[in-house]
């Protein structure tokens, strides 16, 4: 049996390989197309593009899209074993369909922990890498959606966007807090703040100001428009140095303690990635599941059927997770729930095939 095990991990693994190596040369070939010209005219260094850039990019490509490969690679192997009755033959040996989902189940516990690293400690470091580049090379105006950027101007004195449009110089959903020590002595917040780069100020549309005096007595004031300077510029925030995909582990985790303790909100979208980049590591297990389960079927039109049940799958999971994602920042669905509730359906789903699976 340690040779058959030896054999699937080895076949799995390398198909595996292969086709992330497959993926990202499509995607860069793509990229390259798209970004060619730009790259060209802002004097991208070529050492960077390749040697950098795509490094992150693959990377990146490559661990979103760890689980449907996985899945794709367990049914183009898996289905070719099938049609030459090769698992029908383990069986009628006395192997359980069980025991010959170990190696499979090895092979995927060798990928989530790698996918887990990724997630976690090595993608924060090169996204950060790569959004400088983007920023330098490949479009000096940029857009940012939806990144709930924030930054400490000054001592005391906290700003945050829900987005920012770089390329427009607007940032929108501004707050500003001011603190004394822990008290919160003025906040303002403002459906949009645009730069003025020719007066150095921020021009802040639809202005609600609150002010505690030292007795905590509350004063409210609106203004239509407000013309202010602040010790920032848009380019503070166009830098996306604070973008959630360049926080690593820890840096994640004391950023949504920092929003708790502001009372903004924003902590829910970072308690997302943070959810989001963990089961979708463990989403390969789930996909190994429901892979095997359809793939160790011998049935008619072999591996192109299993193929197209691949894609098909594929879509549904990766709608549902979106689904569930946009369900979190603007239906209330705690994150944890957003985050998680695809792999418990799906895997839900691969329990009912294993079951239904060749004994």
């Amino acid at each position: 049996m340690r040779i058959l095990d030896r054999y699937i991990i080895r076949n799995f693994l390398g198909t595996f390989f292969l086709m992330v190596v497959l993926f990202c040369v499509v995607a860069v070939v793509f990229d390259v197309a798209e970004n060619l010209e730009r790259l060209i005219e802002n004097g991208a260094p070529w050492s960077e593009v390749f040697g950098s850039y795509y490094v992150s990019f693959c990377l990146a490509l490559g661990n979103m899209l760890s689980a449907f490969i996985v899945f794709l690679t367990i049914l183009l192997f898996t289905s070719r074993l099938a049609q030459r009755s090769e698992i029908i033959a383990v069986l009628a040996g006395g192997i359980s369909f069980q025991r010959l989902m170990r190696p499979y189940f090895m092979a995927s516990t060798f990928l989530v922990l790698g996918s887990l690293l990724l997630a976690h400690v090595v993608l924060p470091l090169s996204n950060e890498r790569k959004l400088d580049f983007e920023v330098e090379y490949v479009h000096k105006e940029f857009h940012i959606a939806e990144q709930h950027l924030y930054r400490e101007i000054q001592p005391g004195t906290i700003v945050y966007f829900r987005s920012v449009n770089a390329g427009r110089a607007v940032g929108y959903r501004f707050v500003l807090e001011q603190w004394q020590g822990d008290k919160l002595e003025e906040k303002w917040t403002a459906s949009k703040a645009k730069w003025l780069p020719e007066l150095d100020t921020w021009r802040i549309s639809n202005v609600r100001r609150r002010t505690w005096n030292a007795a905590g007595e509350e004063q409210f004031e609106i203004q239509a428009v407000l013309d202010t300077a602040l010790n920032m510029s848009i380019d503070d925030f166009g830098q996306r140095s604070q973008a959630m995909s360049t926080l690593g582990w820890s840096a994640l985790q004391a950023a949504i303690d920092r929003e708790k303790a502001k009372g903004s909100g924003a902590e829910r979208l970072l308690q997302l990635e943070s959810h989001t980049r963990t089961s979708n590591a463990f989403a390969i297990y789930v996909m190994a599941l429901i892979g095997v389960s359809v793939a160790s079927r011998r049935q008619r039109g072999g591996t192109g059927i299993h193929l197209l049940i691949g894609v098909v799958v594929g879509f549904v999971y990766v709608f549902s997770a979106k689904l569930m994602s946009v369900s979190a920042t603007h239906a209330g669905i705690p994150p944890a729930v957003a985050a998680w509730t695809p792999n418990v359906l799906f895997g839900a789903l691969g329990v009912f095939l294993y079951r239904r699976a060749p004994k």
